[in-house]
């Protein structure tokens, strides 16, 4: 009796050994540089994280690649809690299918949860002649290939959305891709490019501006940011909602219970009043799924990404 008693307590204490975490800091990998938002999200995860799990927690960001270093750098960690990764949709649906990725997005990464998302909004100059999406039409159609929507760079979220719009829509325009938004932004406040399906964080403080004139929006209900701004569905253009996407994962084999317990801590966090203001404000909307329900999205996500570049034929910079 005395045996069995103290071979329970044994196997209690390895359990409680095998589960302790942390027992170091714990690092959140964010594969872009700073200042952008999937920074701005890493960082407000983690200023109350570490409170949530009792321990600390640091932002590292590690960019190159179209983020595929820092997440391979995750993808190739100890699936111990003590890496993380917080990133946008590029690296988890697009990035392995435009260039060489040093890891399997489907099957390295253990999802926890998507955090927000954020539409993308078709913009062009205030001094456009273009006032509505039926202008817009009108344009393509009698000027195939001539109307300029700038990007951000071939394979981003604003190339592949006016890819889906041209494929959706039976259209063509001129792709313009530049080295990052803010040059994007630049050339079109300055009328150098006719338009651009911009994130809706990004266009925002120009729109408010009157700088830049929105003309539909790829979410699936309008926003409140834009209540006057139609859809693509309500203008016509069917099955093209995009949604740009900031998510956290881990390298693949993190315990259930820890990743119930991330997610948990994190679904408080960015529930807070505070918090939740501030996305709104700036044009995020919670989602905070399951880690099921987010290896089942990003699989849909994957393979949406990778027939749209497949039949367009679309090639990294």
């Amino acid at each position: 009796m005395i045996k069995k008693a103290l071979f329970a307590l044994a196997l209690g204490a390895a359990a409680t050994t095998a589960f302790a975490w942390p027992t170091k800091p714990v690092t959140i990998v964010v594969p872009f540089p700073p200042g952008g938002s999937t920074d701005l999200i890493a960082r407000t995860i983690s200023a109350k994280l570490g409170e949530k799990i009792g321990g600390t927690v640091v932002v590292d960001n590690k960019a190159g690649a179209t983020g595929t270093i820092g997440t391979a750098q995750v993808a190739r960690s100890a699936a111990d809690g003590h890496t993380l990764l917080v990133s946008s949709l590029g690296p988890f649906v697009i990035a392995p299918h435009l260039i060489k990725a040093q890891y399997d997005a489907l099957k390295d990464l253990d999802p926890i949860t998507v955090v927000v998302q954020a539409p993308n909004v078709l913009v062009v100059p205030a001094a456009s002649p273009l006032k509505s999406m039926a202008d817009v039409m009108a344009y393509l159609k009698a000027n195939p290939g001539k109307m300029s929507f700038a990007t951000s760079g071939a394979g981003s979220s604003d190339h592949l959305t006016a890819e889906l719009f041209w494929q959706q829509t039976g259209t063509s325009g001129l792709h313009v891709p530049y080295k990052g938004g803010g040059p994007v932004m630049t050339d079109l406040l300055g009328n150098q490019v006719m338009s651009s399906f911009m994130n809706i964080n990004t266009a925002m403080p120009q729109i408010k501006a009157e700088k830049l004139r929105p003309l539909a929006i790829t979410s699936a209900k309008r926003s409140p940011l834009l209540p006057n701004v139609p859809t693509l569905e309500e203008s016509g253009v069917k099955d093209a909602n995009v949604y740009s996407w900031q998510a956290v994962a881990g390298p693949r084999g993190l315990p259930a219970d820890m990743k119930n317990k991330l997610r948990g801590a994190i679904a408080e966090i960015m529930s807070e009043p505070d918090t939740k203001a501030k996305m709104l404000d700036l044009g995020f909307e919670m989602v905070l799924n399951t880690p099921d329900e987010f290896s089942k999205f990003q699989a849909a996500e994957y393979a949406r990404w990778e027939k749209l570049i497949r039949e367009r034929k679309i090639t990294a910079n």
